[in-house]
């Protein structure tokens, strides 16, 4: 069940990266305290993070191609 990224621009790209690195770093907080529901959100986080992350080095803004 992937979320699919493919069809978002880059500032959107950029802004969702933004959201689930702060739902993954209050999951690695609420771990230390011990209240988590779904130990395996971390590792789907993460992964979804590196998806991203992949995304955004490609995408042709960053890579300076220029579309024709």
């Amino acid at each position: 069940m992937r979320d699919s990224f493919k069809e978002l621009t880059f500032e959107e790209l950029l802004q969702r990266r933004e959201q689930l690195k702060k739902r993954y770093r209050e999951l690695r907080f609420n771990m230390v305290v011990g209240h988590v529901d779904n130990p395996l959100e971390k590792r789907t986080l993460r992964r979804k993070i590196a998806r991203l992350n992949t995304l955004i080095y490609n995408h042709a803004d960053v890579a300076g191609v220029t579309e024709e």
